[in-house]
C-alpha cells in the first residue's frame, strides 16, 4: 500500500469513527506505530487531522482552528509561490482589499513600494506590514478583534464595508470544496468574509492545495462567486478543472 493510499484510511477511519488509535491502526495497516505517527505527522500538517494523545482526532469533529503562528509555520514555500503569483493581479494604481490570513500576509510584504494603491484590510498583522509603505493609503476596517486569527470582525466592520466598492478582494479561506464552496470555522469571519466579497468588483482566492477539498462549519461564498483561485502545484489536474467547471479560473502556482 502506498503512503497516500495508507494516509487516505486514516483520515476515513478517524471520520468514521471520530477518533484513531495508533496501536489500532499499526494492526489494521500492517505497519509500525512509527510509520503511523508520521503518517498522522502527515496529515495534520495538511490540515486534516489534530494529533492527540496515543492518536488523533479530524479537524472538522473539533472546530479546530490553528492561531496565526501555527499556520505561519506550514507550506511556507507554497504559500510564498501563491502571494507571488497573486501579485500579478495587483493594479498600477486603485483599491485593492486584503483578507486576515497567513498567505495574504506574505502578499502584503510584497506589495511595490513604488504604486500608489489604496489598501483596505480586517487584519492588525496586515495594516502593521502596509503601514510602512509611504505610497500605500491604508484602512483598516474596524470591530472585535479575534486574538485566534488577529482579525477585525462584527457590525463595526459590516457597517464599514457596505459603503465601500474596492477594484479587488484577495480572500483567504480554511476550505475550498466544489460540493461547499469556501467555508471557515468562525461565524463572524464568514461573516466578515462574505461583506468583503460583496464589496469587490473582482475576488481572487489565496489557498494552498492542504485546504482544497476541506469543508469547515460555516460557508461564506460560492465557487461561482469568485473571479479565480490560486493555489500550489500540489492540487491535482483533475480537481482543478473541476473547480474550473464553477466559474473561477485555477492558477497553480
Amino acid at each position: 500500500m502506498y503512503a497516500a493510499e495508507r494516509q487516505q484510511r486514516i483520515l476515513d477511519s478517524a471520520r468514521v469513527d471520530g477518533r484513531v488509535e495508533v496501536a489500532a491502526l499499526a494492526e489494521m495497516l500492517a505497519v509500525t506505530p512509527e510509520t503511523v505517527r508520521r503518517d498522522l505527522t502527515h496529515l495534520e500538517r495538511l490540515g486534516r487531522l489534530r494529533r492527540v494523545h496515543g492518536g488523533a482526532i479530524p479537524v472538522e469533529r473539533l472546530g479546530f482552528e490553528p492561531d496565526l503562528t501555527m499556520r505561519s509555520e506550514r507550506f511556507v514555500a507554497e504559500k510564498e509561490r501563491i502571494a507571488k503569483a497573486a501579485l500579478e493581479q495587483v493594479p498600477d494604481s486603485g483599491t485593492i482589499l486584503i483578507d486576515a490570513g497567513t498567505t495574504t500576509m506574505r502578499l502584503a510584504e510584497l506589495l511595490p513600494h513604488d504604486r500608489e494603491l489604496t489598501v483596505v484590510t480586517n487584519s492588525l498583522t496586515i495594516a502593521n506590514i502596509v503601514a510602512a509603505s509611504p505610497n500605500i493609503s491604508l484602512y483598516m476596517l474596524g470591530g472585535r478583534v479575534r486574538g485566534r486569527t488577529q482579525a477585525a470582525v462584527g457590525e463595526w466592520v459590516l457597517h464599514s464595508l457596505e459603503n465601500l466598492y474596492v477594484d479587488i478582494a484577495f480572500m483567504g479561506t480554511n476550505g475550498v470544496s466544489t460540493a461547499r464552496g469556501l467555508s471557515t470555522p468562525d461565524q463572524s469571519e464568514a461573516a466578515a468574509k462574505r461583506a468583503m466579497i460583496s464589496a469587490a468588483r473582482a475576488i481572487t482566492v489565496l489557498a494552498d492545495s492542504s485546504k482544497i477539498g476541506v469543508d469547515h462549519f460555516n460557508r461564506f461564498a460560492a465557487l461561482e462567486d469568485i473571479t479565480s483561485l490560486i493555489t500550489d502545484a500540489g492540487l491535482d489536474e483533475e480537481t482543478a478543472q473541476a473547480i474550473e467547471t464553477h466559474g473561477p479560473e485555477v492558477v497553480r502556482a
